[in-house]
């Protein structure tokens, strides 16, 4: 007779252990290159196209999709909509008056450790979306 319970064991790879610390790496090596140069462009693309690659094949195992109702998904959008409307219209303007985002950033992440911690946030934000 053959168990009704089957317990899926991850890779060895997939797990918090093991995954949080490869993307800690990946963040400092990133947030030791020049901001906008094209070594760190370069690293950015590498490491986003290997990514969407992983999550692409299926090589990664994937974590249910959270159910999301018309209205919890308008309460994202909401937040998204505004933050574009404002960096278009501060860009499009291009004035000194209304800085945008971007430009307001700047002297933050002239630190390396705060580049790094940025580039953490990122990797991390873009792994849940490949595992997904």
């Amino acid at each position: 007779m053959e168990p009704d319970l089957i317990a899926e064991v991850p890779d060895a790879w997939d797990r918090p252990g093991v995954t949080v610390p490869g993307l800690a790496v990946l963040a400092l090596l990133g947030g030791q290159l020049p901001s906008f140069s094209s070594r760190a462009e370069f690293y950015i693309l590498v490491l986003g196209g290997t990514a969407f690659t992983a999550g692409a094949l299926g090589v990664v195992p994937r974590w249910p999709a959270p159910r999301v109702s018309g209205r919890g998904a308008a309460w994202w959008l909401l937040p998204i909509a505004l933050f574009g409307a404002v960096e278009g219209a501060t860009f499009g303007v291009r004035s000194d008056r209304y800085p945008t985002l971007s430009a307001l950033f700047d002297p933050v992440l002239e630190s390396e450790i705060m580049r790094s911690a940025f580039f953490f946030g990122w990797l991390a934000a873009f792994w849940a979306l490949v595992r997904r």
